[in-house]
């Protein structure tokens, strides 16, 4: 039932999904060009180097403007992007969010779909895909920065109207256990028709 209610969840959320910033259209090319100060912790492909860094190759690019944006503007914080994003206008913006969304996610479960974290899947899907447009990807992420992220939702450090209500009711056990989940999925990112 709690499922069912998540999925209906999932649907609402999609149907009113607000609309991302009204940014140019971007060039996938460009922002390959200007991914390369990305490479360090993210990958050219968007694959990440560092456990603590997100994989965000094959994301929506609303998704990836919008958390780029919100990083320039100061709405959301972390001690290294804060500084990048404020060096990106509109158009680098539009830029990267271009290339990194050309690229698909290709998952492996590894684990029986039914430990899927029941909270999770109606915006992340069994597999760590996202469902949502503003929503990311989960798949293949360490379980360190998951559980970071989801702990920071929890704390109020992070905000966002669907997770911080959902991170609030989590014990450290159910944070830890989503974490793992979504980390033990295998994912491989490349280039659309590349």
């Amino acid at each position: 039932m709690m499922r069912a209610a998540l999925l209906s969840l999932g649907v609402v959320l999609h149907a009113g999904a607000l609309p991302a910033a009204e940014l140019p259209e971007g060039d996938p090319q460009a922002g390959r060009k200007q991914a390369g100060s990305c490479r360090t912790c993210h990958g050219i492909d968007g694959f990440a180097t560092i456990p603590i860094a997100p994989h965000i190759g094959g994301e929506p690019a609303s998704y990836i403007e919008h958390q780029l944006t919100a990083f320039r503007e100061g709405t959301r914080e972390h001690e290294m992007m804060s500084v990048v994003a404020k060096s990106l206008d509109d158009q680098k913006i539009a830029n990267l969010a271009a290339w990194f969304a050309n690229h698909d996610v290709t998952t492996t479960l590894t684990r029986d779909e039914a430990q899927a974290p029941e909270a999770c899947v109606a915006c992340h899907g069994v597999d760590g895909i996202s469902q949502l447009e503003d929503a990311p990807n989960l798949a293949g992420e360490t379980t360190i920065y998951i559980d970071t992220q989801l702990k920071a939702f929890r704390n109020g450090k992070r905000t966002h109207e669907i997770m911080s209500e959902i991170a609030a009711d989590m014990s450290d056990d159910e944070i830890r256990a989503a974490a793992e989940w979504y980390a033990s999925v295998k994912i491989a990112i490349s280039a659309k028709g590349g």
